[in-house]
């Protein structure tokens, strides 16, 4: 008796035919036959009665089936846990971000570590530019950044892809007459003085604008967004910068900061992205933890 015949006996039962068990279990007629007839001489006794009409199993067949169904429940579930087992992952998933409401990877996160404990997630924060350069240097898996078309024509041998869209907008201190605004036009943003977030789009972001409207007044750029939000709170300067990053979940997110939309939508809006090395040469916990992330936004990549 052998594990073959256990199968072809049960697929033949379930199917009610010798022809049907040998597609199931994708070998011929006449091995699932010649099988059956071996285990039947080995029991000493016939496990189906035969005809033109199927194959039906005897009552000692019936015993004998029952027997074999445990049996390969029993394999089932051993291959289930071995599976299981070859998914628990290790090691460091290394993830950059620009600045983003933590929400929108949180939720990944605790779910990724709840199925792969073992692997420890390393968060930084920094712009799309630099993200892309770690990525590049092998010295990041994934990163979250401003998505643009034009990324992937200058970066062809990573991949990208899209999370959800965003607008960009001008924040501006609550003390500030502009707060009073339903929108900010391009030329009254170059009237004021500039605060951004040290990213090389929204750098040009604002030099398009410059080109196309007259000089603006930068007065400098960081990475340090509790700077930039001091600035604009007490109205020294104004920034500019993604609705996302201004929201209650973000470090942007003040009371005392008005989010004006541009009146300029067909500059305004722009994608949340992904970036990562080539397929080839990314780990699995990292390809996992992506698609995990990619398919908690998948209505938004419309």
């Amino acid at each position: 008796m052998n594990f073959d015949q256990l199968l072809y006996i049960s697929e033949t039962a379930k199917t009610g035919s010798l022809t049907k068990a040998a597609e199931s279990c994708n070998v011929t007629l006449s091995a699932v036959s010649q099988s059956i007839t071996s285990l039947e001489n080995e029991l000493g006794f016939p496990l189906f009665k035969r005809s033109r009409a199927g194959a039906v199993p005897t009552e000692d067949g019936k015993r004998i089936l029952s027997k074999a169904y445990r049996v390969l429940d029993a394999f089932d579930e051993l291959k289930k846990e071995a599976q299981d087992r070859s998914e628990q992952l290790t090691g460091v998933i290394r993830l950059a971000t620009i600045p983003l409401p933590t929400l929108i990877y949180t939720d990944a996160i605790i779910d990724f570590n709840k199925k792969f404990p073992d692997v420890t997630l390393e968060l930084f924060e920094m712009g799309t530019h630099d993200i892309i350069q770690e990525i590049k240097a092998d010295r990041l898996d994934v990163g979250l950044i401003i998505f643009e078309e034009e990324l992937t024509k200058q970066h062809s041998s990573l991949l990208f892809g899209k999370l959800i869209k965003q607008h960009m907008v001008v924040g501006v201190s609550r003390q500030s007459p502009l707060a009073l605004q339903n929108s900010i036009t391009p030329e009254e943003i170059l009237k004021y003085p500039v605060v951004l977030y040290k990213d090389e789009l929204l750098q040009k972001f604002y030099e398009d604008l410059q080109q196309t409207y007259g000089k603006g007044h930068l007065l400098f750029s960081t990475n340090q967004t509790s700077v930039i939000q001091k600035i604009v709170r007490e109205d020294v300067a104004i920034t500019i910068g993604f609705d996302l990053s201004f929201s209650k979940h973000a470090d942007f997110s003040s009371t005392e900061i008005v989010t004006l939309p541009l009146a300029i939508p067909e500059m305004s809006s722009s994608y949340v992205g992904w970036v990562q090395p080539n397929k080839r040469n990314i780990p699995k916990q990292v390809s996992i933890f992506l698609n995990r992330l990619a398919n908690q936004y998948r209505p938004l990549n419309k």
